[in-house]
């Protein structure tokens, strides 16, 4: 088996315990994401139609313009700190990125579905990016690092108030 394969192999398996994880958390800690534990398909549905609980048109479209935008540099920082290696390749900084290139897409996804739960997926969205934020933050001098951590912390700021109910 080539390492192509195994590295195809494992961010599969990896992206696939990312979006498993994301679930789970929506499930187990339905107070921290928004859930109640009658939060039905219904109940959700008119919690959306609700006059009040809609964000504007433009702060969605710039969420997930946001949110594109960091899987694409998240993915791309990875290959770079692959290849630089040392600490930039310590498993722990690249799971963070490929958890949040992987929750930024599946946020996207929420959001230009409008799904009845793109609040509780977007807290989710925001909590991974600050987690990569951060991580990045670490790597100290690196110009693409600090360029991905910056936009990281924009999409978590833009994901967590997607995450609340307008008023």
């Amino acid at each position: 088996m080539s390492s192509n394969d195994m590295m195809s192999r494992r961010t599969f398996v990896s992206t696939g315990a990312s979006l498993l994880a994301a679930g789970a958390a929506l499930m187990i800690e339905p107070r921290v994401y928004g859930a109640t534990p009658d939060s039905g398909h219904a109940s959700m549905q008119n919690m959306a139609n609700k006059e009040g609980t809609h964000h504007s048109n433009a702060d969605m479209e710039s969420c997930i313009k946001l949110c594109h935008e960091c899987h694409a540099l998240c993915n791309q920082t990875i290959a770079y700190c692959l290849k630089r290696g040392g600490s930039h390749a310590a498993p722990d900084h690249i799971q963070l990125f490929i958890d949040c290139a992987q929750m930024c897409m599946v946020t996207a996804d929420y959001l230009t579905r409008q799904s009845v739960i793109h609040d509780r997926v977007c807290r989710v969205c925001a909590d991974a990016c600050r987690l990569c934020a951060e991580s990045c933050d670490k790597m100290a001098g690196d110009n693409l690092v600090k360029q991905c951590a910056d936009l990281c912390r924009r999409c978590s700021e833009s994901c967590a108030s997607m995450g609340t109910k307008a008023v």
